[in-house]
């Protein structure tokens, strides 16, 4: 049995998990931690064999590049503020 790291459903798992508290916790942090696991799993899935400490590289990696996409994505258009016209306490 080769090691737990090694195994693309781990992986899997652990995007599974990460997504359930994106949905718990918004704010696309989460997110993109589990798209980085979700691109481990494929890598793993498709016979990448690899030791731990480049693994965790390559899903950090992933994991960042993901969250800058997202953060991109979901940006306010630029010059635009967010404001509030009303009070939580109205």
């Amino acid at each position: 049995m080769g090691a737990l790291w090694s195994l693309w459903w781990i992986w899997g798992a652990l995007a599974l998990v990460l997504g359930i508290a994106e949905i718990l916790l918004p704010g696309f942090i989460f997110l993109g931690f589990a798209i980085g696991a979700v691109c481990v799993a494929v890598l793993l899935l498709m016979s990448l064999n690899v030791s731990l400490p480049l693994l965790l590289l390559v899903f950090a990696a992933l994991s960042l590049v993901a969250w800058l996409m997202l953060r991109r994505l979901f940006a306010l258009p630029k010059g635009q503020v967010k404001t509030f016209d009303t009070d939580i306490n109205d």
